[in-house]
């Protein structure tokens, strides 16, 4: 018998599974610009757990499994940042990043009042930028993070969370 992926919001014990999961997730995407100083390769596990005190984080979990995790927090424009969303390697392509995200942005709208979903992905992360097309993000702009890898910036209006829901 199998069992379900649940997403809820992340604990202050998750923080270590989150960090390792992250870890294992963005090694591809490291080797997809030859830059092994992305933030989710570099951040420190009391970072993580000062993001999951202060932020919003959810976690996908199989069992006692973090099997994914997304990280939102609101900006002083009023905005939702989201990133570092990743979904172990093994179960990307069943739509736990999805789920990670609406569970995301209805905390952020609705808890928090974000008017606005924004979030930044590699320019050749092409099955990141399907999957936030799919769920209603739209390219605004490049950028370059702070680690110099080229990022497309995108955008979704939170009243456009509910149709995409």
């Amino acid at each position: 018998m199998g069992m379900s992926v649940t997403i809820s919001a992340a604990a202050g014990q998750d923080a270590e599974q989150i960090f390792r999961l992250q870890y294992l997730c963005f090694q591809s995407e490291a080797a997809l610009y030859g830059n092994y100083r992305i933030d989710p390769l570099v951040q420190t596990l009391d970072s993580v757990r000062e993001e999951v005190a202060a932020d919003c984080v959810f976690v996908a979990r199989l069992g006692d499994e973090i099997v994914g995790s997304v990280h939102g927090r609101i900006t002083e424009e009023g905005a939702a940042a989201i990133g570092k969303l990743c979904v172990h390697p093994r179960l990307q392509g069943h739509g736990i990043g999805a789920r990670l995200l609406r569970a995301a942005e209805s905390a952020l709208a609705g808890e928090r009042g974000a008017r606005t979903f924004r979030l930044h992905a590699g320019h050749r992360s092409e099955s990141n930028l399907r999957l936030y097309s799919k769920v209603g993000y739209q390219r605004v702009g490049t950028s370059q993070g702070a680690d110099g890898v080229p990022v497309i910036v995108l955008e979704k209006q939170a009243q456009a969370y509910a149709t995409t829901a």
